[in-house]
């Protein structure tokens, strides 16, 4: 039965058809229309395009190379050339109003690392810096004289990301890439994919709830926290599934001089600064999947765990008051907490651009260039990131980041 508020496409058949529409599905929108110009047609098909519930909008919003994995980098370092010149970018797009100026705070990540973690800590470092990256490595002493607002009693040092490396607009990204895509000739509508037909080794057609049937040369899979979801309609399946994540503004009674980074504490929790407030989250105690639709808030999450941990790493975050919260989901790749981009081997015009385990929003750009490159050359042209492949799913063999939050 077709839903009033969903729109039917306006073809019977497509080149290319992107299921979601948010950050990673409207990156690869923008890089293929590019890419092919009016010479192809791209359907995306998004179920919410108010996006109250995705996860680019939910985001934290934030980008940091210090990975422990040389593609995870350099992944990174081709979004921050993306936010530092999204403006110029897209300016052609908005000839009769501003483009959007993402707001980079370039403050930096700094991790704590423990007195165990040093080595390890300082081995991502020099792999970083060899790279470019800007990250140096600060035993307790220095550590305390650059922050002296910090509690390092209890670690061995820290790694900062010193330059590029900080928080920017999630959903002036989004809307850029999704202005100039729809510019470009691409179609996108409010509806929900409920089914794929395969034929030969190939989805041949797309399912829509609005009742339509649309024939397709390539899908991609960009479903977010849905992915599982997508994959399974051919008959596929990836270890992809929605993991919360509880956000919470807070208030300070006792603020923090200086320039302030996104401080990851040992225990998992992160906080930093957002103006005269504090942005803050964690990983949540007895951690696992979440319903598609659940986006319930657990506020004794801060009281029982964040408040705690933020008070011991910083003793003057002793009177806070919670402004705000939300509840977002991490697109989890429960196998290795990396993305998986790629076709699949055997359902072959299947494109994969699941599973970035909360870096999605940071990876978007360099993503939709490579499922770009994947779809028009048949191989990666600028970053190689074969390492993501479907194919590690199958067998069982992670590709390992240190790095995760």
């Amino acid at each position: 039965m077709a839903i009033p508020s969903y729109k039917a496409p306006s073809r019977t058949a497509y080149d290319i058809v992107i299921v979601g529409g948010a950050v990673v599905g409207s990156s690869t929108a923008y890089w293929l229309s590019q890419a092919l110009g009016s010479g192809a047609s791209i359907l995306v098909v998004e179920r919410d395009s108010s996006y109250e519930f995705s996860s680019t909008a939910l985001s934290t919003s934030a980008i940091r190379q210090q990975y422990s994995n040389p593609i995870n980098v350099k992944i990174s370092q081709f979004g921050i050339e993306i936010i530092r010149g999204f403006e110029e970018r897209m300016a052609p797009f908005y000839k009769d109003e501003p483009a959007p100026d993402l707001g980079f705070k370039e403050h930096g990540y700094l991790y704590c690392c423990s007195p165990d973690g040093v080595e390890a800590a300082r081995e991502r470092v020099d792999l970083q810096r060899s790279l470019g990256a800007h990250t140096v490595f600060l035993e307790p002493g220095p550590l305390k004289e650059r922050f002296p607002w910090l509690n390092v009693e209890d670690l061995g040092g820290g790694s900062w990301g010193s330059r590029e490396e900080g928080w920017f607009d999630s959903m002036g990204l989004l809307n850029g890439f999704r202005r100039a895509a729809r510019a470009s000739g691409v179609e996108y509508i409010d509806n929900a994919v409920t089914g794929l037909d395969i034929a030969d080794g190939r989805v041949v057609s797309v399912r829509l709830a609005t009742g339509q049937t649309v024939r397709c040369g390539t899908l991609v899979n960009a479903a977010g926290p849905r992915a599982q979801q997508v994959a399974a309609m051919a008959g596929l399946s990836i270890p992809v599934a929605p993991y919360k994540r509880y956000s919470f503004v807070f208030a300070s009674a006792n603020p923090i001089p200086g320039r302030m980074p996104n401080v990851i504490d040992l225990s998992g929790t992160f906080v930093r600064p957002e103006g005269e407030l504090f942005l803050t989250g964690n990983t949540p105690q007895g951690d696992g999947p979440a319903g598609y639709d659940d986006f319930e808030m657990h506020h004794e999450e801060f009281d029982d765990y964040i408040w705690p941990a933020l008070w011991h790493r910083i003793p003057s975050f002793d009177a806070l008051k919670v402004q705000t919260s939300w509840t977002g989901h991490y697109e989890y790749n429960m196998l290795d907490h990396n993305g998986i981009v790629g076709f699949h081997p055997q359902v072959t015009n299947f494109m994969f651009a699941n599973g970035f385990s909360g870096h999605g929003l940071q990876q978007s750009p360099a993503v939709g260039r490579a499922v770009s490159e994947l779809i028009v050359h048949g191989s990666f042209q600028t970053l190689d990131l074969s390492p993501f492949c479907y194919e590690r799913i199958e067998r069982n063999e992670p590709f390992l980041e240190e790095a995760v939050i």
